[in-house]
């Protein structure tokens, strides 16, 4: 009967960061694989959400005061005017109102540019809408965006841009894009009539004065683009799925129709929980910002303890794109392993985020052998757990791990 799965389904393979995440769990490792925090979230919007538990708010729900929170949220950081009644669609976490994003603007043989390396799940949801990927490559190791390969990807047949989660910034590399860069691609996307879709969960945790730049802000932008986002991130709520789009009427109508054919509604007790977060004071988020900033820094001068070389020090998000040493001569994958035997901590090939096509290596003549030298560690975790993955790193000397 396997032969009758569909397509699709055949497509796809387990995510090797869950899988990663389930090795570290049987081997009793340090899990720096997966982007989840593992300490508590805010006490506040827990009782909230207990709260509202208590007050039996646990069927389908649709609760309109997120939608007004947001729309007064985008208005003070980004200028936006968005209607909470007809410009917003609460979904089930950032995942399903990006899926239901592409769903509602991509048709087959429609092409989506993205950027890469990426998070895996943009291809995915790209891939069962039956349009067509095409990745523009940042160039290493400052990631930096080439105008003539962003204008040479762009045809007849294109239909979208991903910002794959690098101006809000980026997962994996942590890369903010400049307000220039952003401009860039916004030109491309009106002269070639395209709509745009943002991912924008790591709005608030930025570093060193970089600042998060929505590209609907950009003049002529914000009719055309969707912007995708969550309380995951910023409230340490991962497995909430609690999301949201925001879009013109006509594509946040369609998104609320495929949101509620697909799932009906987000968590009704974490939508409640989610006015408290939504309310939450700007000292929040600069204690979140400073918190993380300092996490980076610490897992930072941990690696460099090993050998590990930064030349590009992340500027938003909770992971390090970590260049392998000059001298190691194993590749991301060999070297993950070796991690979890010979240390115990558990991190992620960063081959898994490469996806640029054959066709656009070929028209560049680029060299792209870098794609199997950089390893993803999730910072997102307590200073008790980057502390005991300091002291395994710390008791051994970096070559050890290249050997058998």
């Amino acid at each position: 009967m396997e032969g009758k799965l569909s397509s699709v389904a055949k497509h796809f393979k387990p995510s090797p960061i869950q899988e990663l995440s389930h090795l570290a769990q049987k081997s009793n490792a340090i899990n720096l694989a997966e982007g989840f925090p593992d300490f508590p979230a805010p006490l506040l919007l827990k009782s909230s959400a207990i709260s509202a538990i208590n007050s039996d708010f646990n069927q389908y729900r649709h609760v309109q005061g997120i939608c007004d929170l947001l729309a007064k949220k985008v208005k003070i950081m980004h200028g936006l005017n968005v209607n909470p009644l007809t410009d917003i669609a609460i979904c089930c976490g950032q995942s399903e109102a990006f899926a239901a994003a592409v769903f509602a603007t991509i048709d087959k043989d429609d092409e989506v540019i993205l950027f890469d390396p990426s998070y895996e799940t943009y291809e995915a949801c790209v891939t069962i809408a039956r349009g067509v990927p095409v990745y523009v490559a940042l160039d290493p190791p400052h990631w930096t965006l080439d105008p003539e390969k962003l204008r040479k990807s762009f045809t007849e047949k294109t239909k979208a841009v991903v910002l794959n989660r690098f101006c809000s910034p980026q997962n994996p590399t942590g890369k903010v894009f400049s307000e220039d860069e952003l401009e860039l691609i916004a030109e491309e996307c009106r002269t070639r009539n395209c709509f745009a879709i943002t991912d924008e969960v790591y709005e608030h945790i930025t570093f060193d004065n970089n600042k998060h730049i929505s590209l609907a802000s950009l003049p002529g932008m914000q009719e055309r683009t969707i912007i995708t986002s969550s309380l995951s991130k910023s409230f340490s709520v991962t497995g909430w799925r609690v999301g949201w789009a925001i879009a013109p009427p006509f594509i946040a109508s369609a998104i609320r129709n495929i949101h509620v054919k697909i799932t009906d509604s987000a968590p009704a007790p974490f939508q409640e929980a989610a006015l408290t977060a939504l309310r939450s004071p700007p000292e929040y988020f600069e204690s979140l910002r400073r918190g993380y900033e300092s996490k980076r820094d610490y897992v930072i001068k941990m690696l460099e303890g090993v050998g590990f070389k930064f030349q590009f020090k992340p500027q938003g998000a909770f992971f390090l794109f970590a260049e392998l040493p000059e001298d190691c001569p194993l590749s991301d994958v060999e070297y993950v392993k070796k991690l979890i035997q010979k240390a115990g901590v558990v991190a992620v090939p960063g081959c898994g985020f490469f996806h640029t096509n054959l066709a656009l290596k070929k028209s560049f003549q680029v060299d792209y052998s870098y794609q199997n030298r950089y390893i993803r560690f999730a910072f997102c975790k307590s200073n008790a757990t980057l502390a005991s993955a300091a002291q395994k790193l710390g008791s051994m000397r970096s070559l050890s791990l290249f050997t058998s």
